[in-house]
């Protein structure tokens, strides 16, 4: 049976976070005559409580030779640390790990360069890191400028590039120099759609080689068209580590229990006014699930409830859908000039009681981001009059998981990003 190229076993990570007792900041004349007045105090107040946080607890897996597996997980789920810790960057606190051959690294901007260095001088410095010859790095060089588009900055300081320039040219290096391993952080996000496409093209060009890849990510969609296998840590732990597609909607559920929901129970406390109250706001799937993580492949709904407090009242709901940058994405209200279906209730007297809207916004509609929802619940008599008003109420995230797009896995640029019908003709040799 093949060793594994990587193994991990039993794998942690404990860093001690220190609590000073008293303030921080003294002058030095204060702290002489401390010393030297009340030394037992002194001291005592230098104590400081400390405790520890675990960034990993007893993590075991391991890689074999050309895979490319994708780890994911929320922010502080120890994702980084543990390629830092692959990359002995930061030893463990207990645990083991094997590696079987030369391992290259990109998990932040500038890693293993030097800024006073030119882009050709660095190529050198950080083909040496990775253990190869000058003589094998000469062999690869031009194909790595190539590759990384800065040949007309090659001898320029590395601390005039811009960090995009930065990280087409370590991952160029790291690429083209054949580590055995290669550990790859979130850092290829600040790079552009173009280089983003040629390098998940040499991702897998390289794994072909057999060549192995540990990929770290929040793009889901990058994990899925080039993982088939993932590892989800949560709080240092691994969750699950199987097919990529089941462990990505594995964590759309854990997500899931976040939910985006917002209810006024007390009705005196809700928002609004005599006439109209709001009672509920939340975020549903496609089948009327509580979410907070939206599928971009399928349909979300915006349940909005609200109590009409007068009797024969005529009252409209409309929704404002705000992007994360603060654009209006979008407004609508439950008019059958602006619904696909007819509202029942659409300009008809209500009885008191409680009210329940639903907006459905389609699937492959929405960009991936987060998103703000703000309510109103209005009347028109010669002009709209504002009841209840609850502006970015609730937020929630549409996520990419990799179905809708298969030729590029970047950043899509654009607020929406709907699927549209296009056609391409031959017309001759002209």
């Amino acid at each position: 049976m093949t060793e594994p190229i990587i193994k991990v076993e039993n794998l942690s990570k404990r860093y001690w976070i220190s609590h000073e007792k008293g303030p921080s900041y003294a002058t030095l004349r204060d702290e002489l005559v401390k010393i030297v007045q009340k030394p037992a105090e002194w001291i005592m107040g230098k104590k400081s409580e400390k405790e520890h946080i675990w960034a990993l607890k007893d993590v075991n897996f391991s890689v074999n030779s050309g895979e490319i597996v994708g780890v994911i997980g929320a922010n502080g789920a120890g994702k980084s640390t543990l390629l830092k810790v692959l990359t002995r960057i930061t030893p463990p606190s207990d645990g083991r790990v094997a590696l079987r051959g030369r391992v290259g690294s990109l998990l932040e901007v500038g890693t293993g360069f030097h800024p006073e260095l030119t882009g050709r001088e660095n190529i050198y410095l950080n083909g040496a890191i990775l253990g190869m010859s000058r003589k094998e790095i000469s062999s690869k060089f031009s194909e790595i400028v190539q590759f990384s588009g800065v040949e007309k900055f090659l001898d320029t300081p590395l601390k005039r590039y811009s960090s995009g320039m930065n990280v087409r040219l370590a991952f160029s290096v790291a690429a083209h120099l054949e580590p055995e391993i290669l550990l790859i952080d979130e850092v290829l996000a600040v790079g552009d759609v173009a280089f983003q496409k040629k390098s998940m093209s040499k991702m897998e060009e390289v794994s072909k080689k057999g060549r192995t890849i540990l990929f770290v990510s929040h793009n889901m969609a990058s994990v899925v068209n080039l993982c088939k296998r993932t590892i989800l840590l949560d709080g240092g732990k691994i969750v699950m580590d199987g097919p990529t597609s089941e462990v990505i909607e594995y964590y759309m559920g854990l997500k899931e229990n976040k939910i985006a929901e917002v209810v006024w129970s007390n009705l005196d406390l809700a928002p609004g006014n005599e006439e109209a109250k709001l009672h509920k706001v939340r975020i549903l799937s496609d089948d009327g699930r509580p979410i907070s993580e939206a599928d971009i492949q399928k349909e979300t709904q915006i349940e909005m409830s609200y109590w009409n407090l007068k009797e024969g009242a005529k009252l409209f709901v409309s929704m404002h859908l705000i992007s994360s940058q603060g654009i209006t994405v979008l407004t609508t209200f439950n008019a059958p000039s602006v619904s696909l279906t007819k509202d029942e209730w659409y300009d008809k007297e209500k009885p008191k009681g409680l009210f329940k809207s639903i907006c459905k916004i389609p699937a492959n509609f929405l960009n991936e981001g987060m998103y703000f929802i703000s309510v109103f619940i209005t009347s028109y008599d010669g002009m709209m009059i504002n009841h209840a008003v609850k502006e970015k109420v609730i937020s929630f995230n549409v996520v990419d998981t990799g179905g809708m797009r298969k030729e590029y896995s970047g950043p899509w640029v654009g607020v929406v990003r709907p699927r549209l019908s296009w056609s391409t003709e031959y017309e001759g040799n002209k």
